[in-house]
């Protein structure tokens, strides 16, 4: 009776110890409350050009919108990544929102490509390249290459 308490303790150990080795993503308290709260991340500039960033403007052109309670902008050397997310009374109206927004965004910067995403793997993707670009965990190129990805995870989704 005994070996068998003791064997049954040993094998929780061995399982409880397997689940904390397997656990190795390590992500910022930001990424990890990013899909539970408000965030609100700071816009990400990833382009060479030195020229004025419009990252701020379109956040802050974003969160007028009243459906909309939190948005991550990152903007590259073409496209600019619009995630948001959705108040939950209006996640019925998701895909009215998104071509309002879109149409927003192209009448108030003519010059320049969205992609619009209210996806949360998107959202939560561009809060994690946000913050690895600001702790210089990530070189120019890798984020760029991140971005990218990003983008073509967006695509995916549509």
């Amino acid at each position: 009776m005994m070996k068998n308490s003791l064997l049954i303790k040993t094998w929780l150990l061995i399982i409880v110890l397997i689940m904390m080795g397997c656990s190795r993503e390590h992500d910022s308290k930001e990424s990890r409350l990013a899909l539970m709260k408000t965030t609100q991340p700071a816009p990400v500039k990833i382009r060479d050009q030195q020229e004025r960033s419009i990252s701020e403007q379109v956040k802050n052109e974003v969160l007028q919108n009243k459906a909309i309670y939190d948005a991550a902008v990152i903007e590259g050397d073409k496209r600019i990544l619009v995630a948001y997310k959705v108040k939950h009374f209006y996640r019925f109206k998701m895909k009215r929102i998104e071509k309002n927004l879109q149409k927003q965004l192209k009448h108030h910067f003519p010059k320049k490509k969205f992609i619009v995403s209210s996806d949360y793997k998107i959202f939560l993707e561009s809060v994690r390249l946000k913050e690895a670009i600001s702790d210089r965990t990530i070189s120019q190129k890798e984020a760029k290459k991140r971005f990218n990805e990003i983008i073509k995870l967006t695509e995916e989704l549509t």
